[in-house]
């Protein structure tokens, strides 16, 4: 398995900080079945009509992981949680479409649990990985088609450099059809309890291995636990 670290920084400015890993083997990514689909489109109208007259802004997930950005040091009005995009998305009404079970079922972890995740092919990785604050130069191509720069932001990064964020990830290490092996990286709202999170982190492996097939092995990294 490969090892994550987080960097003793996040947790002097955030102690509650926790991080979930999800590492994936064989695993078989296809369209998402129609049955997934359909749920998946019946849950995203029902959050509409919920959230229909409710700010995104006062949703718990998206409060708690603004509050991450603002301790850790950057704005979560210029950079969002991936999680607020979706949510935001959804409430006009402009449903997520289907790409592939994998990054279908993740983007519905996310807006399920109104936090950001983000999936990556193992393969595409090189090193052992970090949770970290991002660098002055630091950049990459981003899923949105544009060029995102890392200064002050908090990344995920291997040996060659930042690949994903909680506010979009890059082009280099998505996830596809093509992908065997995969990471899920959750980023947890602080204030659940290590029960809680160990929960709903074996409750996503499980539905992912169901729809993907495959093997699960899951990490949570915290103040106590800062590697894995």
């Amino acid at each position: 398995m490969t090892c994550f670290i987080v960097t003793p920084d996040i947790f002097l400015k955030l102690p509650q900080f926790k991080i979930g890993i999800i590492q994936y083997k064989q695993i078989t990514v296809t369209p998402s079945p129609q049955m997934f689909k359909g749920r998946f489109q019946l849950f995203q109208e029902s959050l509409h009509i919920e959230f229909a007259d409710k700010p995104i802004t006062e949703i718990t997930g998206i409060q708690s992981f603004r509050q991450v950005f603002k301790e850790i040091g950057f704005s979560p009005s210029k950079y969002r949680p991936s999680s607020e995009s979706l949510l935001r998305r959804i409430k006009k009404g402009n449903y997520l479409k289907p790409i592939d079970s994998a990054v279908d079922l993740t983007n519905f972890f996310s807006i399920k649990y109104e936090i950001p995740i983000g999936i990556y092919d193992s393969d595409h990785l090189s090193g052992n990985l970090q949770i970290r604050i991002g660098a002055n130069d630091e950049m990459y191509q981003s899923l949105h088609g544009r060029e995102q720069w890392m200064n002050g932001i908090l990344l995920s990064a291997d040996e060659q450099g930042p690949f994903g964020s909680p506010i979009v990830d890059s082009t280099r290490t998505r996830a596809t059809e093509n992908t065997k092996n995969a990471v899920q990286i959750f980023y947890l709202q602080p204030e659940m309890s290590k029960q809680e999170s160990n929960q709903l982190l074996e409750a996503a492996a499980n539905m992912f291995t169901q729809l993907n097939g495959g093997s699960s092995h899951i990490s949570l990294l915290s103040i106590e636990n800062p590697e894995a």
